[in-house]
């Protein structure tokens, strides 16, 4: 073994953020893939959470000591949930076909981009040396990962018929989708 190869102990640590990472962001971005499956839209309480952490983020990214430029971009991005919920204030007096189009596509742009880049954003955060210790290929490898964990998300909500009954959503507190399948008798 060359003398200044890492051992397998190191490369292990090296990787368990990369894990972490993976794992915390996939924990998070299940859900409002497969409540869009089962209802076709996202919920308020899943945007307003990302509102929350987006919001912090935000405050954060303008205080944090980086050249303006970088910020900027990343603050900017940061306020799509703001937006959204600024035009629901807006739309909420006088709502029009074309209004409530573009709500509804600025929450899901806030959701769709909001989500995976406010959780790296957090992982900057937490651990600021993650962006520039990991390799590019490990970084398209998450997002593959989370990409996917979402559409399979998504085609399991479009498909929760096959495998959750009605009383599964209601004991979670959830409404009945359409389409649900009813507990069977005995």
């Amino acid at each position: 073994m060359h003398a200044d190869a890492p051992s397998t102990q190191e490369k292990r640590r090296r990787d368990v953020p990369v894990g972490v990472v993976m794992v915390g962001i996939a924990a998070i971005a299940w859900w409002p893939a497969f409540t869009l499956g089962v209802w076709g839209e996202i919920f308020f309480d899943d945007v307003l959470a990302l509102w929350a952490a987006s919001t912090a983020a935000f405050v954060f990214v303008l205080v944090e000591k980086r050249p303006v430029g970088a910020r900027l971009a990343r603050a900017f991005l940061l306020l799509l949930p703001t937006v959204w919920l600024v035009l629901n204030f807006a739309v909420a007096d006088e709502p029009t076909d074309i209004a409530i189009v573009i709500v509804d596509l600025v929450a899901l742009l806030a959701v769709l981009l909001g989500i995976p880049f406010t959780l790296w954003v957090l992982i900057g955060i937490v651990w600021p040396d993650f962006a520039s210790e990991t390799r590019t290929s490990t970084k398209w490898l998450i997002a593959l990962v989370i990409l996917g964990i979402c559409v399979a998300s998504f085609v399991l909500g479009l498909n929760q018929e096959h495998f959750l009954t009605c009383e599964d959503f209601a004991i979670s507190g959830k409404s009945d989708p359409p389409h649900c399948t009813p507990m069977p008798t005995d």
